[in-house]
């Protein structure tokens, strides 16, 4: 998003800077504002929220702002936006209520309060934007239709990995060329990883050892690709996702071969990843194009001789690319991945281990579960448990070790918006 910057540029320039608060101060939201702060003229974070508030002054303090204003209320927020002082609270919902708030960026990754967030931001006509899969996977088709109503951008961000996924799918499809499969590359897919396993490599890079654990146990990459597969309209291929394993370093368009044309020359086009390809870290779409004479330019320009052309980037930047999402969102009313419609891809919760009758399920991440992939409309037929809302449900009864969980299964908790908010989605798209 080139235009981006000089537009960003021009409201430095004329001292009009998109205003900013953010909720959730934690690994990723420090880094948000960090670059945010220091990198970014024209975007202006005038709030930081966090449940210990100390977390918000931090996340200030390490991109060099010390002087900040504990405010409690709304009106005490909207004050301090009118003279120009950083404001931190733990009133999360006083940043979505606040007059001189232009966008709202929830990174808390809870689904339940997130949903709460989410709702406010669209009722006060805020732009709302994700850094949190789950949430977006389980209930954003639901929510975007609250903010199209409310006329404000729903979209999860540039960085994350079905960010930058749906901008290459854009970028492919504006070629003239089209999009089979958008993918992700793993360096260790282990269902059964925990926290306990993943402990070690949590400490090396200051993280939680149950986020790690979300990634390496497959359930993140699973929600990453439901919205990627929510915004282009795409499927999968099977549930669980294909995800062929190569050897380590294999170049990314060696892998293409590896997905069944079938798949890819039929249909809406699947999400999928690969596990051992370089570059690690990476994205790519696949693509096919039916005119001879282009397929002769791209083979020209050294994309390949076809059926499959491959077009990849190399690294998704997480917290160093979000202020483009604010800009594009606040600008120029651009989502840099939302739904376009239905459900396509859900996420359902698997046993991670044999699982007892009584037990409480944990969170995502932890010992007991990991999330897997699946059509939406199997989901709801099959009456799955979707992987975001299974942390806090009672077991009703015994359930195997990689057996997907049923709502057949559990006892939900009570009074959750997130249970609510799922039904109201249901009926909507499936008609229950």
């Amino acid at each position: 998003m080139i235009i981006v910057d000089t537009a960003l540029a021009k409201l430095a320039a004329e001292n009009k800077p998109i205003r900013l608060a953010m909720i959730g101060a934690g690994f990723m939201g420090r880094g948000v504002a960090l670059n945010v702060i220091q990198s970014t003229p024209g975007i202006e974070l005038v709030c930081i929220s966090n449940r210990n508030i100390d977390g918000a002054r931090r996340a200030y303090a390490e991109a060099g702002i010390e002087d900040v204003v504990v405010v409690n209320t709304t009106i005490e927020l909207e004050d301090a936006i009118r003279r120009n002082q950083y404001a931190v609270t733990e009133n999360a919902f006083a940043l979505c209520e606040a007059d001189g708030v232009d966008a709202v960026l929830e990174v808390t990754g809870a689904i339940e309060f997130g949903a709460e967030i989410a709702l406010r931001a669209i009722e006060h006509k805020k732009h709302i934007l994700l850094m949190n899969a789950e949430l977006d996977s389980t209930l954003g088709p639901l929510l975007k239709t609250k903010a199209d109503k409310a006329g404000v951008v729903f979209t999860n961000v540039d960085g994350d990995q079905p960010g930058v996924i749906v901008n290459l799918f854009r970028f492919v499809k504006g070629l003239g060329v089209r999009p089979v499969l958008c993918g992700n590359v793993k360096g260790l897919q282990d269902p059964y990883r925990n926290p306990t396993t993943q402990q070690e490599f949590a400490k090396k890079w200051g993280q939680k050892a149950h986020m790690v654990a979300s990634f390496a146990d497959g359930s993140k990459i699973s929600f990453e690709q439901a919205i990627v597969a929510n915004a282009t309209g795409m499927v999968v291929a099977k549930r669980g996702m294909l995800g062929p394993t190569v050897p380590p370093g294999t170049p990314l368009e060696k892998t293409a071969e590896l997905y069944p044309m079938d798949y890819l020359e039929k249909g809406p086009g699947i999400v999928d990843y690969v596990v051992g390809a370089v570059p690690n870290g990476g994205v790519f779409v696949l693509g096919m194009h039916d005119n001879p004479r282009q397929q002769h330019y791209l083979n020209l320009y050294k994309v390949g001789p076809g059926p499959l052309y491959c077009f990849f980037n190399p690294y998704h930047l997480c917290h160093f690319e979000v202020a483009n999402t604010v800009a594009r969102a606040v600008l120029f009313h651009d989502a840099a991945v939302t739904p376009i419609g239905k459900p396509m891809v859900d996420v359902v919760a698997t046993a991670k281990t044999d699982l007892q009758a009584g037990a409480t399920i944990d969170g995502i991440g932890w010992y007991m579960t990991y999330g897997q992939a699946e059509n939406a409309d199997v989901v709801f037929r099959d009456k799955l448990l979707p992987m975001g809302l299974a942390e806090g449900c009672v077991l009703k009864k015994n359930v195997a070790k990689d057996q997907v969980l049923t709502y057949d299964d559990v006892e939900l908790p009570t009074g959750r918006l997130c249970d609510r908010l799922r039904s109201e989605q249901n009926e909507l798209f499936f008609g229950k």
